[in-house]
């Protein structure tokens, strides 16, 4: 069964124990663990082995799985250790983004040669190494995304496919993932109003909210037999009150469960 979750990042400027409190009021069944350095670090990697036997204390009492990891850097420091973490803990994913620049062979390159050896260290731990589509950066579109794949033949290696990042890329979603969910093992999940190049407001991030076809997108899902986490990634909201944090949580979460029951997947 597909499993939805929460990436902490929403709940920046709050402990982790709060965070999980309130994606489990939201009616989620796990979350996203954020390691994002300068941003959110609701796992600090420095102090992984401190923070483990609370992380798992708070997951169980909760009720909530904990489905992946978000690092986004690929500096051998923070991903190596992430790896341990994720190991240790039984977080199945890491995601990392890609780097590099949009338009340049030369980092696609470079940044895939990082991938797969960085593929290789994770399958060491049987934790499996993603990557998504992002604005900006070498893997920024389809076409980008099937040379990773067809380069990175590690069974430890997958794609995070992110609808928003894809939209902004001048695509349609829905269309897009069958030429990958081969490979996807992750998926970030948000909506956006426009073509960005940000995602816009938290507010218009929530699922539903935006231009993205999230139920084509959905559809597409199930129809690949996709089986893996689909975690909300809300980036911004750093600003907002509580409230309108779990707003966002608790209708997206409503969103996605009416469309995943009306195909018969929840």
């Amino acid at each position: 069964m597909i499993k939805l979750g929460v990436n902490t990042v929403l709940y920046q400027n709050h402990d982790l124990a709060t965070a999980m409190q309130h994606i489990a009021w939201a009616g989620y069944d796990g979350i996203e663990l954020s390691a994002i350095k300068g941003m959110c670090e609701h796992l600090d990697l420095e102090k992984w082995r401190e923070q483990a036997p609370a992380i798992r204390s708070m997951a169980a009492d909760n009720g909530l799985a904990l489905l992946s990891m978000e690092v986004a850097s690929l500096d051998d420091k923070r991903l190596l250790p992430a790896f341990d973490a994720a190991a240790e803990l039984g977080v199945p994913v890491v995601n990392v983004g890609p780097g590099g620049k949009s338009g340049s062979s030369e980092d696609l390159e470079r940044q895939t040669d990082i991938l797969a050896r960085f593929a290789e260290e994770a399958g060491k731990r049987r934790v499996i190494l993603c990557v998504k589509a992002h604005v900006g950066a070498c893997i920024d579109n389809t076409p980008t995304t099937l040379h990773a794949m067809k380069k990175i033949s590690s069974p430890w290696f997958g794609i995070d496919m992110d609808p928003s990042h894809i939209y902004r890329a001048g695509e349609n979603p829905a269309e897009a993932l069958p030429a990958v969910i081969s490979r996807v093992r992750h998926i970030h999940i948000r909506d956006c109003k426009g073509r960005g190049p940000g995602p816009g407001e938290p507010r218009d991030q929530a699922c539903g909210r935006g231009d993205i076809d999230l139920i084509g997108y959905v559809r597409a899902m199930v129809a690949g037999k996709y089986s893996g986490p689909v975690c909300l990634e809300i980036i911004g909201a750093g600003n907002y009150d509580m409230s309108r944090r779990d707003i966002i949580a608790a209708e997206s979460c409503g969103y996605l469960k009416a469309c995943l029951k009306s195909l018969g997947a929840r």
